[in-house]
C-alpha cells in the first residue's frame, strides 16, 4: 500500500505538470514493452516499436527490471522541459547517488545473473559509460515513444483539463478525489496498491501530479525521500489501441472529416493552439473550424488569460457520442442549405450543421 500524507500546506501546494515528462514516458514505456497485458490498447505499440529497436535494450534491461525498483536519477525533474535537458541532467548524476541507487537495483535483483557486473561500469561514475547510458535511452525514446508523442501529448492534455476543471470545482479536495480509481483519497491521505507498503511524508513540500500515457495500473512515486515529491499516475485508456481515435466514418460524412477531427480534439477541452495541435491543423485553421462548432451550438468558447479554452456543449459531446442523428438536429440527410446561418461549406459531402434545432430527448446520453 501506498500513503501519501498531506497537511494544510501540502493541500495548498498540490499542482499539475505542465507536459508530459519524456523520461519517465521512455522509461515507463519500457516496462509496458515487456509488459504481456493490455495486448488490445498495447499491442501494435509494441510490434511497431520491437521492429524499430531491433533487441538492442540490453543496458536498459539491467536498469529497469520488468517489477519492482529502477533508479530515480533515471528520470530527473529536469525532463520536463524535453529530452535533451533530462539526458543532461542525468549525465550529471553525482557519483556517490549513482552508487547509492544502483547499489539498491542491485541488492533488489542481485538473483539475476552478471547484472551487478553491468552496473558496476556505471557506478563508478566514468563519463564513458554514463554516455553509454545516454545513448541507449536516447536511441530507445526515438523508436518507441517519439513517434508517438503529439498523441501522448493530446491525451496527456486531456487529463489536465479534467483535473483543471476538478481544480477550479472544488478545490484541491477535489482535484485529489477526481484522479483515477487506482488512487483513493481519503483525506488527510492519498492511497494506492502498491508492490510495498510506502509512507510518503509531503512535510509541507507539496506535490506534483504527473500524468502519464504508458504507466499502468500502479502510480509511481521516487524511492528517495528527499526528492522533491512527485505522483505519476495513468491517464484512462479505452478498450482499443492506444494510438488509435474513435470516430469512425458516419461522423466524417456528416460535419466533415477535419471538422470530425477537431470535434474529437475538442473532447475534454482544449486551447486552440492545443487544438491545432491534436487534429493537425495550422492555427488558423483550428480557430476557424471552432468558430463554424461554436455557431451550432456544439462548441463554447471562454477566454482564460492571453488564450481561450474551446469545451463541448451536451450537444457536442451526443453527437460524437452518436446519439445524435442529422434529423435530432434538424437537418435532412444529404439537403445542404449554403444560405443558413452557420452553415459548413463542405469538406467532403457533408450536411449543414444547423445552429439551433428541437432539444435533445432526455434518455439520450450527455
Amino acid at each position: 500500500m501506498l500513503r501519501i500524507h498531506f497537511t494544510g500546506d501540502d493541500l495548498a501546494r498540490v499542482r499539475m505538470a505542465s507536459r508530459p515528462d519524456v523520461l519517465w514516458e521512455t522509461i515507463l514505456s519500457f516496462h509496458r514493452l515487456r509488459d504481456r497485458r493490455g495486448a488490445t490498447v498495447f499491442g501494435e505499440w509494441r510490434s511497431e516499436t520491437r521492429a524499430r529497436l531491433n533487441g538492442e535494450t540490453r543496458l536498459l534491461s539491467a536498469l529497469v527490471p520488468p517489477k519492482g525498483y529502477f533508479p530515480d536519477f533515471l528520470t530527473p525533474p529536469e525532463a520536463r522541459d524535453g529530452l535533451d535537458a533530462g539526458l543532461e541532467a542525468l549525465r550529471a548524476t553525482p557519483p556517490a547517488r549513482l552508487r547509492a541507487e544502483l547499489a539498491l537495483a542491485a541488492a533488489d535483483r542481485a538473483c539475476v545473473p552478471g547484472l551487478p557486473g553491468r552496473l558496476a561500469a556505471l557506478a563508478d561514475g566514468r563519463a564513458e559509460p554514463l554516455a553509454r547510458l545516454v545513448g541507449a535511452l536516447h536511441s530507445y525514446h526515438r523508436a518507441a515513444v517519439e513517434p508517438y508523442w503529439p498523441h501522448l501529448q493530446a491525451r496527456i492534455e486531456a487529463d489536465r483539463a479534467v483535473r483543471g476543471r476538478a481544480l477550479l470545482d472544488g478545490g484541491p479536495d477535489e482535484l485529489l478525489a477526481s484522479l483515477p480509481p487506482v488512487l483513493r483519497w481519503r483525506a488527510p491521505v492519498l492511497e494506492a496498491d502498491y508492490p510495498v507498503d510506502r509512507e510518503v511524508r509531503l512535510g509541507g513540500r507539496g506535490l506534483l501530479l504527473q500524468p502519464s500515457f504508458f504507466c499502468r495500473g500502479t502510480p509511481v512515486v521516487y524511492r528517495d525521500p528527499t526528492l522533491p515529491p512527485v505522483l505519476v499516475y495513468p491517464v484512462a485508456h479505452r478498450s482499443a489501441p492506444a494510438f488509435h481515435e474513435p470516430g469512425g466514418p458516419s461522423l466524417g460524412r456528416l460535419v466533415g472529416h477535419t471538422r470530425s477531427a477537431v470535434l474529437q480534439a475538442i473532447r475534454s477541452g482544449s486551447t486552440t493552439s492545443e487544438l491545432a495541435r491534436r487534429a493537425g491543423v495550422s492555427l488558423a485553421s483550428a480557430s476557424q473550424h471552432a468558430a463554424v462548432l461554436r455557431e451550432a451550438g456544439l462548441v463554447v468558447t471562454l477566454r482564460h488569460g492571453n488564450s481561450v479554452l474551446h469545451t463541448l456543449t451536451p450537444l457536442g459531446a451526443a453527437l460524437l457520442r452518436g446519439g445524435v442523428t442529422p434529423e435530432a438536429l434538424g437537418e435532412t440527410p444529404g439537403a445542404v442549405r449554403p444560405d443558413a446561418p452557420g452553415s459548413v461549406r463542405p469538406e467532403a459531402p457533408a450536411s449543414r450543421l444547423a445552429p439551433s434545432g428541437p432539444r435533445l430527448p432526455a434518455r439520450t446520453p450527455v
